[in-house]
């Protein structure tokens, strides 16, 4: 007993430690001590004790931590009884201790989600003993406010347990226990929150205290969590959040039908304080986005009329909207009033011609006021942009006031984006046109809100360009004007030259009149005449936001005005015509040649300065700083780069004018080498110049995409400074500051970028330019597994780093179609074997959870390996059992990886192994020349394992089936030869998932998979893979319209488990 007081004492100093030290070296003993903890085998009951008599908070939580971590494992579970009685202690010991620190009961609540999510499915005497949750919590919210918020909590944690997945488990059991928890519990869940509210706001709630404050957050809480499920396993990510539809079962209708549950909500607004009624809009949001066959029209009508109702009534009391959450939240909901229903229908709502006014003058207030919350102006931008471009498609005889409100929004915004540049200048702000992405997305959107009424968007337009460019020409001309002045005119001529580029390529929105083609054409003229001022003005001064928005806007002019499709009699041609004499496209297309050419900038007298002295002398980090870290000089690359292409412009084939640009570098290879070959050499120095050279030649080599430039470039390095390379990763291998920028040098160097390492038909360099790949990445690769282990925290700069571009470089060169690789076995060469089995040996030290955690290495090894499946397949029949193996593990769980990239490659590789396999079994069943005969070993591993490529059918046909499949046809490559090879499991899945779906829907789903295999040949030709794909395009849309038409009571991954 003794020893117990003895070892929780300990465990509580460890706790506090780990939790209240600001000693890392104490720290860091603690939370090694307590890893050791949790991994002992006494853990359990240790746990228990710390929780019963544990005197701190952080002793309680590493108790629940630790068995969070003990149920989850998926090697060695714990058994079901045990798992029922921690379950069972953690509801008594919350029930009986309900003012635990909020950290410590947040995670106890979050140990019983996880037992009852991952024991979903788990019966004892044919009961399931974890479905009870509403039971498990009754007691609860019988009992105080506290006890009432721990029950709350325990169903919206549970809830959101329930529809995240997580990575230790298999998607298809997460998807299993998703869909039965939705069958079978979510609806009660939701329908006793919306219970909870209705009694909380019919009492008057003091809502100054703390604990009724919390029940009624935590209520809202679950009420999200419930509206906000994943019903049919779309899995969309969140970025596409304001895109989708809330697939609401069809068992929920009559919580939607009955108003009393929008009306709940909009009067919990109008009655909570503004700290809490963001939640309640954002559950809003989610009841405005049900699905529309949730409906028949009339029932969509009356629900959409009391939607339209509550934001009316929002827009008429904004009290509670300067609070930027709530703002937020209610730009949302006006978004989804348009995604989710059809002009038509808000028009004949009967407050329509109010509600758009309010709306109107909502979105131009926001717009005035651009500096408040200006990443909620998009979801306003995109209701406008919705109704505007629905104008020509409503057939509704209500008017939709449209050509009323769109021109005063329009207004609003360019208004305010220039009224904004005098503001950021002077206060210092930061300039919303450094974010790109924000405000092409903007622009996007005014491109279609601007076509409405386009007379009167053209006419703002002229007359704001006609000032400012006015203003800027006489600033221009005056001596004494201030910098600061001018510098405004561009800033507000920056917003209209990309303004006027975005209405133009608006056009493609609606039909376009004569008329205004000939808007088009004065706004155009005015923007080329502004580009003549300031193009004679870029060798004094040039404005970079200006002239980006110059070619943002010649980019729109091109896709709108410029190709076989556009009338060479359009009027916008005659105004260019009359104005600046351009008569045609061609004409108009020389201009912009002109402007963009870099012809222009190498005439530049600081450009030709620049061409002739990139030295320390002139350029202070071209040199060797001492005090700076090595990876400060990534700058190099990129002002070579730039370098490098000026240099292109006059180069051709002038090798005097290459070798003076060189000369620099020439000088420093020199020292490097003079270093190098003395024992004692300065090690800093030598580093230093080395990484600078390195980076330094790769922004060259990457300019250099021409073959003839980088023809000079490889003989110039090649064979003179290559040992020199070498000899750097043999002595620096452990040092990724200086190997890193070699390898990335040397993966560029053997990159035939737009076929430009071309050798002559006599000429061995691209045998030998392997030769010395091979040898960098053997000589890398043996050296870096001497590390041993590396600690988590600096595995990828350490090593993984270097690895990932290895993997590159090597399919660089293999891929790069100038080296024949026959001729390496055929003359007893091993520099390809050695570089393959490097390979293997990098791989085989990798987990295959790094694979995936790092993209960059994830990316480079699947691009790798989908070359080497393509044209190196005997090499991977060879590979020993275990090695083959691991490749196709992390084949098969790269085909479920976010990466699209990644995704594809996986596909490849294996329709190249399929492929492979299916040609040989169909050899091996022919009979052939003993002489012919092969022991493939490839082949007898998968005879061993069948159930590596069953679960690779199986994988790809969930994902086609139940997944939101973004390459399709990718997909689609692999999956004929794996049925091909695996035809009775085929058939056995096919019967799983027709047996699953509900009796009536059971037909049409087994007349899918008919329909799948129709006028499929039992090979693998191309005309047979080509049908194939057409018929998977079908079975996935009729496949996905049977579930969709459902009650979503699917519980079709019963056959992927």
């Amino acid at each position: 007993m003794a020893d117990h007081v003895q070892g929780l004492a300990q465990l509580e100093i460890l706790c506090k430690q780990l939790y209240e030290t600001t000693d890392t070296a104490v720290r860091h003993q603690a939370e090694k001590a307590l890893v050791e903890f949790t991994n002992s085998a006494d853990c359990l009951s240790k746990c228990q004790l710390l929780l019963e008599r544990g005197s701190s908070s952080y002793s309680q939580l590493l108790a629940a931590t630790c068995l969070s971590k003990l149920v989850s494992r998926t090697s060695n579970p714990l058994p079901l009884e045990q798992r029922i009685d921690i379950r069972n202690y953690v509801l008594n010991y919350l029930a009986t201790r309900p003012k635990l620190a909020a950290f410590v009961t947040q995670a106890l609540i979050q140990l019983y989600a996880r037992i009852t999510k991952l024991g979903w499915f788990d019966c004892q005497k044919d009961d399931y003993v974890f479905r009870n949750v509403i039971a498990d919590v009754t007691r609860f919210l019988q009992d105080s406010v506290e006890h009432c918020i721990i029950g709350v909590t325990i169903l919206s944690q549970l809830t959101n347990e329930i529809n995240q997945a997580d990575t230790t488990h298999p998607l298809t059991k997460h998807r299993k226990i998703a869909s039965s928890f939705r069958d079978s519990s979510l609806f009660d869940i939701f329908t006793l929150s919306c219970n909870l509210l209705k009694q909380a706001s019919g009492k008057n709630l003091n809502l100054n205290d703390e604990s009724q404050h919390g029940l009624l957050m935590q209520l809202l809480k679950l009420s999200y969590n419930c509206l906000n499920y994943d019903f049919i396993g779309t899995s969309t990510d969140e970025s596409s959040d304001d895109l989708c539809t809330v697939q609401i079962p069809t068992s929920w209708r009559s919580a939607f039908l009955d108003s009393s549950t929008l009306q709940l909500f909009f009067n919990l607004y109008h009655s909570i304080p503004p700290s809490l009624s963001p939640l309640v809009l954002s559950c809003l949001v989610q009841i405005a986005s049900v699905r529309r066959s949730l409906f028949n029209n009339a029932e969509r009508a009356k629900f959409l009329s009391h939607l339209v109702d509550g934001v009316k009534r929002i827009l008429a009391n904004p009290q509670c909207l300067p609070d930027p959450n709530n703002y937020h939240e209610f730009c949302r909901l006006l978004a989804r009033l348009k995604s989710n229903y059809q002009l038509g229908e808000l028009v004949k709502v009967e407050n329509y011609p109010e509600v758009i006014r309010l709306i109107a003058n909502f979105t131009v207030t926001s717009l005035q006021h651009w500096e408040f919350a200006p990443n909620s102006v998009h979801y306003l931008l995109s209701l406008w942009q919705r109704l505007a471009a629905s104008v020509p498609y409503v057939k509704a005889t209500e008017p939709h006031l449209l050509e009323t409100y769109t021109p005063e929004v329009t207004k609003a915004y360019i208004t305010s984006r220039l009224e904004s540049v005098h503001v950021i200048l002077r206060d210092g702000l930061e300039d919303p046109l450094d974010d790109a992405g924000l405000v092409q997305q903007q622009l996007d959107q005014l491109s279609t809100i601007g076509r409405c009424e386009y007379e009167k968007t053209c006419a703002l337009l002229v007359q704001l360009f006609d000032q400012a460019a006015q203003s800027y020409q006489e600033l221009l001309q005056s001596t004494n004007s201030a910098t600061a002045d001018a510098t405004v005119q561009e800033g507000r001529l920056t917003w209209l030259v990309y303004i006027i580029g975005a209405v133009i390529g608006g056009r493609v929105s609606f039909a376009s009149t004569d008329e205004q083609d000939a808007m088009d054409g004065e706004l155009v003229c005015r923007v080329l005449q502004l580009m003549n001022l300031t193009d004679s003005r870029l060798a004094q001064a040039g404005n970079e936001r200006l002239e980006l928005a110059m070619l943002s806007f010649f980019e729109q002019f091109r896709k709108i005005y410029i190709g076989d499709q556009v009338q060479k009699s359009s009027k916008l041609y005659r105004r260019l015509s009359d104005v600046l004499g351009l008569n045609d496209e061609t004409m108009v297309l020389s201009v912009f040649i002109g402007k963009i050419s870099v012809r222009k900038l190498v005439k530049l007298s600081a450009v030709q300065f620049m061409l002739n002295n990139h030295t320390s002398e002139h350029f202070s980090f071209l040199g060797v700083n001492n005090q700076s870290n090595l990876s400060d000089m990534r700058c190099r690359t990129t002002f070579y780069t730039a370098l490098g292409r000026l240099l292109m412009v006059d180069l051709g084939e002038d090798e005097d004018q290459f070798e003076q640009f060189m000369l620099p570098l020439t000088a420093a290879f020199e020292a490097v080498a003079q270093m190098l070959s003395t024992n004692t050499f300065n090690e800093q120095e030598a580093k230093r110049t080395l990484v600078g050279l390195v980076r330094d030649l790769r922004g060259i080599a990457f300019a250099f995409n021409a073959k003839t430039s980088f023809m000079m470039l490889f003989d110039w390095i090649y064979p003179a400074y290559m040992p020199i390379l070498q000899r750097a990763i043999e002595l620096w291998y452990h040092d990724p500051a200086c190997t890193t920028p070699v390898l990335k040098l040397m993966a560029e160097l053997v990159h035939n970028r737009s076929q430009r390492l071309q050798f002559d038909v006599s000429s061995p360099n691209g045998i030998l330019l392997f030769r010395e790949t091979s040898k960098m990445i053997t000589t890398y690769g043996n050296r870096i597994l001497t590390l041993g282990e590396v600690p988590k925290d600096q595995v990828y700069g350490v090593k993984l780093k270097g690895v990932s571009v290895c993997f590159a470089m090597l399919k660089a060169v293999l891929s790069g179609n100038y080296v024949n690789f026959g001729v390496f076995r055929l003359y007893g060469d091993d520099a390809l074997d050695n570089a393959l089995q490097t390979f293997i040996k990098l791989l085989l030290s990798i987990p295959h959870s790094d694979l995936l955690d790092y993209p960059k290495l994830s990316q480079s090894f699947y691009s790798l390996l989908e070359v080497l499946t393509q044209d190196h397949m005997n090499f991977f029949a060879s590979l020993e059992p275990h090695v083959a193996v691991y490749i196709l593990s992390s084949i098969s769980e790269g085909l479920t990886a976010l990466d699209t990239m990644v995704c594809t490659g996986c596909c490849s590789s294996l329709d190249h192994i399929v492929t492979y396999l299916f040609k040989q079994l169909t050899r091996s069943t022919k009979k052939r020349p003993a002489s012919m005969a092969t022991d493939d070993r490839f082949l007898h591993i998968m005879r061993q394992h069948p159930e590596m490529i069953q679960q690779m059918l199986s994988t790809v046909l969930n994902i086609i089936i139940f997944e939101d499949c973004r390459n399709q046809w990718s997909m689609s490559r692999p999956l004929l030869g794996l049925i091909l090879l695996n035809e009775k499991y085929f058939a056995d899945l096919r019967n799983s998932i027709v047996n699953s779906q509900p009796p009536e829907k059971q037909q049409a789903m087994h007349l899918c998979f008919e329909n799948l295999m129709e006028g499929i040949e039992r090979n693998l030709l191309t005309k047979n893979r080509d049908r194939f794909t057409q018929n998977l395009s079908v079975f996935r849309r009729e496949v996905n319209d049977s579930m969709k038409n459902s009650t979503y009571g699917v519980n079709s991954n019963d056959m992927m488990s």
